[in-house]
């Protein structure tokens, strides 16, 4: 089943990007359109900017850009058509599908057919083959019960090396997909055969419960075989935008208020079961700035809790500073040496789990304690070291009131004067802005010209390159359909030499014979997405960066996007054609000895300064 082209546009153009988008992120006017912190990245600058009349957001720090429904697909780590249907059900709109055959589904949506197709294959086999056996003595041994295996959908994958390869067959799976997806592979005589092998199966959800990867434990730790076997990033799965867990536990997260974070599979699964139930895991893999942005969705209140050994620290310290930086209240809980969270919960049960979480500390004196026991506090020399690395720390806490009061407790504990403790504060701060300062610069102020610095690969600039293209370029993108019929009337595609901007130039054309020519239909139909930004920051570049700009839109003394403006354009792009080719002529001139020809540019060229006046004249009057 899939959902109509029509009942999409429907959608699309019933859609208010600005609501839409306004109900996750902090929008204010600015001139023409709305800007606000951007979602999808870290910034304290605005260069977030929403079009309400092209319908169309993008993002001049990282990006990231599109219409309303990859908005939703981005911010919610969600398919297209999860997005279609949400904005709909918003909207009241019901949807109608249609039959369609395996070339018409929407490829991600075959995708989640496969993974499901999986997911009950494993789950089937750990319950009902007799191979399984192991593996459910395993999981009894884990203390992991039938009833907790069935709401993480854990299952098994067989001894051998066609067992899926054959389910899949039977079930007449695409094995090139299935290949990407990481459930079978090729060996070197180019045969198939399954990646999953005597492993306990995990799938992994979406935060809307849709299969999107595996992660597959041996039953026994052996030293030539890895512990754990995860799906590749694949269209559906992208490891650092994905939290183990946050499927189950996100309602209980947002009641709570509070999320605890852990490393592994059975560590969460046993806190659950066991009734903590406000638990992600990191997938084992270190903490991602995307996962944050992920959690914070649900509470800015997290709680780590990782393994008690070296690497679990290290990582635990690195997860802190992430969260800090993204404006999260850190907290750190510290579990009894040669525990970690799995073991605890089986062993103590919740009751004294929760004591521990009680007993969490804040990240500064988590941060002191694992100092102490490196024993840096014991030379001067490594002690200047710790409280330059504890006041680092400080610096990426964005609240000043809370920054100040656990600066007094550093200076207390240490009983170091707060001057002291200040100026070293202040240095951290300001190298912390410095380089924010940097990257905002370089963000902002990269020149898409330029071939070294821009990821928009343009041609060489050749001397007959109009000047006027790009301005052209942007207002066919405008989505008036006045000035794009006009321009199209006066102006022939092949006109322009910029091959890439005739590119975009056809594409519009295309959209305009077919009557969808609003700028969030045609940003959707550009494949390559260096073109497909560089569209989206020339259709919203002046009112997002210049102030100049805005006010003087706003005082309504400037209006680019006219249909006055547009003509003017046109007329300009017309008169450099000519002058252009009054130059070609002479230089063929100058270099030919056929006097003939001479004759007849010679005549050309009158005719083109006849023009050329003419144009001249019409401008002038007007």
């Amino acid at each position: 089943m899939r959902i109509t082209e029509n009942k999409i546009d429907e959608i699309r153009n019933a859609a208010d990007i600005v609501d839409i988008v306004g109900g996750y992120v902090q929008l204010r006017k600015r001139g023409k359109n709305f800007i606000g912190l951007c979602p999808f990245h870290q910034e304290k600058t605005p260069s977030f900017t929403v079009s309400d009349d092209k319908q169309i957001y993008h993002c001049f720090g990282c990006g990231n850009g599109g219409n309303v429904f990859k908005f939703l697909m981005e911010f919610k780590n969600i398919s297209f058509v999860e997005s279609v249907e949400e904005i709909a059900a918003h909207l009241g709109i019901k949807i109608q599908t249609e039959e369609s055959t395996g070339d018409q589904q929407n490829e991600l949506e075959v995708f989640y057919d496969i993974n499901v197709i999986a997911a009950r294959f494993f789950l089937e086999h750990l319950t009902k083959s007799a191979e399984a056996e192991e593996a459910r003595e395993y999981l009894k041994h884990r203390k992991i019960k039938p009833q907790t295996q069935r709401s993480f959908g854990i299952g098994f994958a067989p001894f051998g090396w066609d067992n899926f390869l054959n389910h899949a067959k039977q079930n007449k799976i695409d094995l090139v997909k299935a290949k990407q997806l990481g459930l079978i592979d090729t060996n070197e005589r180019g045969e198939y055969y399954d990646k999953f092998r005597a492993r306990i199966i995990f799938p992994i959800f979406s935060p809307n419960g849709r299969v999107i990867a595996f992660g597959g434990r041996v039953l026994q730790n052996a030293d030539n075989v890895a512990k754990y076997l995860n799906s590749p990033e694949s269209q559906i799965y992208f490891k650092r935008k994905s939290l183990y867990g946050l499927y189950h536990s996100k309602d209980e997260i947002r009641k709570l208020d509070r999320a605890i974070l852990v490393e592994g599979y059975m560590d969460l699964v046993s806190l659950y079961q066991a009734g903590v139930k406000n638990v992600v895991a990191s997938s084992g893999t270190s903490l991602t700035d995307e996962q944050i942005q992920l959690l914070s969705r649900f509470t800015k209140n997290i709680f780590v809790l990782f393994d008690s050994d070296s690497a679990g620290q290290k990582a635990a310290l690195r997860s802190i500073e992430l969260l800090l930086k993204q404006n999260f209240e850190v907290k750190v809980i510290t579990l009894p040496k040669g525990e970690d969270p799995d073991s605890f919960i089986n062993k103590f049960g919740k009751e004294q789990f929760d004591e521990e979480v009680t007993s969490a500390v804040n990240f500064l004196e988590y941060q002191t304690s694992q100092f102490e026991l490196q024993g840096m506090f014991e030379d001067p020399a490594e002690m200047t070291k710790a409280i330059r690395e504890l006041v680092r720390t400080l610096a990426l806490v964005n609240d000043e009131l809370k920054r100040n009061l656990l600066m007094k407790t550093i200076s207390k504990k240490f009983n170091l004067r707060e001057k002291l403790i200040e100026s070293e504060l202040n240095a951290a701060l300001l190298q912390n802005k410095t380089k924010v300062e940097t990257q905002a610069s370089k963000q902002f102020f990269r020149s898409e010209e330029s071939a070294a610095e821009s990821k928009l690969t343009l041609p060489v600039v050749h001397v007959n390159q109009n000047p006027n293209e790009k301005e052209l370029l942007r207002l066919l993108f405008s989505g008036d359909e006045k000035i794009i019929g006009y321009i199209f009337d006066n102006v022939a595609v092949e006109s322009f030499v910029n091959t890439n901007y005739m590119k975009l130039a056809e594409l519009v054309h295309d959209g305009w014979n077919e009557e969808k020519f609003s700028p969030a239909d045609l940003v959707e139909k550009i494949e390559s997405p260096e073109l497909k930004n560089f569209v989206m920051k020339l259709s919203l570049n002046d009112e997002a960066i210049s102030k100049k700009w805005d006010d003087l839109a706003f005082n309504g003394k400037v209006e680019k996007d006219t249909f006055e403006h547009a003509v003017e354009t046109v007329r300009s792009f017309q008169i450099f054609q000519i002058e252009d080719e009054i130059k070609r002529n002479n230089k063929i001139i100058s270099e030919s000895k056929d006097e003939l020809l001479h004759i007849e540019l010679l005549q050309r060229n009158r005719e083109l300064q006849d023009d050329r006046k003419a144009m001249l004249n019409l401008k002038a009057n007007n």
